[in-house]
């Protein structure tokens, strides 16, 4: 029995431990984790010096990935994609076609918009207190690192997982309206997020005659669709033809993605220091 408990100094010495780490630890990490989020979320504002707030505009050219048939240029304000000016060359003749943005038109980046909220929330989470605010159990520090670390996989989530889309979705889709001129009724165009990368997707289709005797089986949701893949729209069956995937890199999307690992890696090390104290005596931080 003696053994198996922590002498009453041993226990005295943690306590003051676990009581130093409750009032002065816990607060320095939360407000590293404070500076750590905001500068994650000023970099979803990117604001422009001296222009009252408002969100600069960049210009990104896309890299095609083992093919030169889409070529262009994304213009990105903030969570939205204010210009895309893309150029389309047709494998079957060589035709290029050149479509770009009404001037009217912006295409928002839900996933930019999520991700920037609930940074936000766990900035809320961690100075919704009063400044002379002092924790009294292990639990409570846990349930705020837990409710903090939550909004963080949130939010990295949103940028490392698109949503999973059904062609039939992407063809009425507000995104197929935006262009000058039309585009034609063969090809589909998606744009998202991947990690530190805005993504354009284009699928050329073909339409799948009555007579066909290919077996009709329409594609379930998918980031990324294969030719092959086929669907119904408009009373109309399709086939994807061809499928190209260009993308540039966002680099303030990086550093975001930096600072929700970092931030990520604070919470779960204030998490196992308060562990550790729990298994150490049977008098519990919790």
């Amino acid at each position: 029995m003696a053994a198996a408990m922590a002498s009453a100094a041993e226990r005295a010495v943690l306590e003051e431990e676990f009581k130093w780490l409750l009032q002065e630890e816990v607060h320095a990490v939360l407000k590293q984790l404070q500076d750590i989020l905001k500068e994650a979320s000023h970099r979803f504002a990117l604001p422009t010096s001296g222009s009252g707030g408002a969100v600069k505009q960049e210009n990104f050219v896309l890299s095609p990935s083992g093919t030169d048939q889409v070529k262009g240029v994304l213009t990105l304000q903030g969570d939205a994609l204010c210009q895309a000016d893309v150029n389309l060359k047709m494998p079957r003749n060589n035709q290029l076609l050149h479509f770009a943005f009404r001037e009217d038109k912006q295409w928002k980046l839900q996933q930019i918009q999520d991700a920037r909220n609930h940074v936000n929330q766990a900035i809320y989470l961690l100075m919704n207190r009063d400044v002379n605010y002092q924790f009294k159990t292990g639990l409570e520090v846990l349930k705020l690192m837990d409710a903090v670390m939550l909004q963080l996989s949130r939010a990295r989530n949103r940028l490392t997982t698109p949503a999973t889309l059904t062609l039939p979705e992407i063809a009425s889709s507000g995104l197929t309206k935006m262009f000058t001129p039309a585009l034609p009724p063969d090809i589909l165009v998606n744009f998202y997020i991947n990690l530190n990368k805005l993504c354009l997707t284009v699928y050329q289709l073909h339409v799948l005659q009555p007579s066909t005797t290919k077996n009709f089986k329409p594609a379930g949701g998918s980031i990324l669709h294969n030719p092959g893949a086929m669907f119904e729209f408009g009373n109309q069956r399709y086939e994807v033809s061809h499928v190209h995937k260009v993308e540039c890199v966002v680099p303030w999307l990086n550093d975001a993605l930096v600072f929700f690992t970092v931030s990520l890696q604070l919470c779960q090390q204030l998490k196992d220091k308060i562990s550790v104290f729990s298994s150490y005596w049977n008098y519990r931080p919790y």
